[in-house]
């Protein structure tokens, strides 16, 4: 995809939630093809159900949903949402309501 391999190219770190599945696992593997550096975050239960991406740069295991978006907003500059379910849809509002609330300045996007 072409988000990830741009990403790489312009020496950006992905951060995203460590899963090896969907759009995000495409977006990382085309950033790690590209020689990106691709840092995931993602909580042990979904590491014990086998979804973790297992080539990261960096893979952050942490206990809570809450620990994983708290830790991705650290490590990232910024928000990019893409097509996804119900899960990406609360943590592209939680970051939209920090930002709201002043938690962060960091921009939020959609990305189609």
């Amino acid at each position: 995809m072409s988000l990830g391999k741009t990403i790489a190219q312009r020496g950006m770190t992905l951060v995203f939630g460590a899963g090896n599945v969907g759009l995000m696992g495409v977006v990382a593997d085309a950033s790690l093809a590209a020689g990106g550096r691709v840092v995931g975050v993602i909580p042990q239960f979904l590491v014990d159900m086998e979804v973790a991406h297992q080539g990261l740069t960096e893979l952050h295991i942490v206990a809570t949903m809450h620990e994983r978006k708290t830790r991705m907003s650290e490590l990232s500059d910024g928000t990019i949402a893409l097509p996804g379910g119900l899960g990406t849809l609360e943590e592209l509002f939680e970051m939209l309501t920090w930002l709201q609330l002043g938690v962060h300045k960091k921009p939020c996007a959609l990305l189609n």
